[in-house]
């Protein structure tokens, strides 16, 4: 599933992406699928290379019991660790990318590039329609 920006509001329950990319964003992972195959992303908590969006080849991160999978960026996962995603979870994700040298373990750094996390807070309508959603869940 590719994912883009979602429209600001939805009042009509619609349960938006908890993580989205720009269009800038997308070319890259085409780019780095291109080269590498199947990609996947980690939000990373810190460390070394500080909160940054890490792309790896499917396979080469080993995600546990403590990631969440937020959701896909052009057919790709994107996971963050669960500690990270309770302080985040009112927030959706969105991907982007810009000039410079990103993270050492990060697919993108031989191309000058580096991926970058922003967000924006839910609205209420959004936040009301993913609480339903994972209510809807906790009692399937």
């Amino acid at each position: 599933m590719t994912t883009k920006p979602a429209a600001k509001s939805d009042s009509d329950g619609k349960i938006p992406d908890r993580v989205t990319a720009t269009d800038a964003a997308l070319n890259l992972i085409r780019t780095l699928k291109d080269i590498h195959g199947p990609v996947m992303f980690h939000q990373s908590g810190g460390c070394c290379d500080g909160s940054a969006p890490m792309c790896f080849a499917q396979g080469d991160f080993k995600t546990g019991a403590q990631d969440v999978l937020l959701g896909e960026i052009e057919g790709s996962p994107f996971y963050i660790g669960k500690a990270q995603y309770e302080y985040w979870r009112h927030t959706q994700l969105i991907i982007d990318v810009v000039d410079g040298r990103g993270g050492m373990f990060s697919l993108e750094g031989p191309e000058g590039k580096r991926f970058l996390t922003r967000s924006r807070v839910f609205t209420d309508a959004e936040w009301a329609a993913l609480k339903d959603a994972e209510d809807t869940k906790d009692t399937e």
